[in-house]
């Protein structure tokens, strides 16, 4: 399917966040995905896949996650310089803020004659623990989560009891969770601390492991696995295909 992409400035209560579009090219009303990026924002690879998913039939939204803290348009290199600047704002912004962001989406996107109703999220390494918490929102039916960091550990700021990981009892869509067991930054007891609280929870959700590093979906570096970014490119598909059925 052939696509288009766009960019808006949407405001939320902390300022404009600059959000790129991929959609259909193509008459219609699809369903949409909030895809959050990494710590770097909007770079090569985090369009690469959001055009991916575009072209199977979404409208895919990928936010400047930390616009707060950086002028419009910054995507930070895959370098020392840049890993230390994503993650100073990764404890800089409180968790509030994102969900606010959140919210601000699917205000656009209920304004959008592209859009349907149905509404899902998706995202990667810190965008994974954002896909997550997005679905506290009621609007957001499924989200996918990849390798998402910082919800066992609790180390994003937030009010006390608002952390992730104590309100996933409160998360009404489902949830898939795929990981890469040789990931250091989500260890085995990391990942076994979430498999349990969403048991304990009853929340509705599929778990998946794979053999594979950190940020194995990226078509970057040398951790990038194409043959498992494949699978699970599928795999996300058929789970918004279904959960977000037109």
């Amino acid at each position: 399917m052939i696509i288009t992409k766009e960019q808006y400035d949407i405001e939320t209560p902390t300022g404009i966040m600059r959000t790129y579009v991929y959609r259909p090219d193509v008459d219609g009303q699809f369903p949409s995905i909030i895809f959050y990026s990494e710590i770097f924002q909007q770079t090569a690879p985090i369009a690469r896949s959001a055009a991916i998913m575009a072209s199977h039939g979404f409208v895919v939204l990928v936010p400047e996650v930390f616009h707060e803290l950086n002028p419009i348009g910054t995507v930070l290199g895959y370098d020392d310089a840049g890993k230390d600047k994503g993650n100073q704002d990764k404890w800089a912004k409180p968790l509030e803020h994102h969900d606010s962001d959140t919210q601000a989406l699917v205000d656009f996107i209920e304004q959008q004659n592209y859009c349907s109703t149905k509404i899902g999220a998706m995202g990667v390494c810190i965008g994974g623990h954002l896909a997550y918490r997005a679905a506290l929102n009621k609007n957001i039916k499924a989200a996918s989560c990849l390798y998402a960091t910082d919800i066992h550990s609790n180390t994003l700021p937030c009010a006390d009891g608002n952390d992730t990981f104590t309100r996933t009892k409160d998360i009404q869509g489902e949830l898939q969770m795929i990981w890469g067991k040789q990931d250091p930054h989500v260890p085995d007891e990391g990942r076994m601390k979430i498999h349990l609280n969403l048991i304990e929870n009853k929340n509705n959700f599929s778990w998946h492991e794979f053999n594979a590093q950190h940020a194995f979906m990226r078509d970057e570096g040398e951790r990038y696995d194409a043959a498992l970014a494949l699978k699970v490119y599928s795999m996300a598909v058929d789970f918004f295909n279904r959960t977000l059925a037109r």
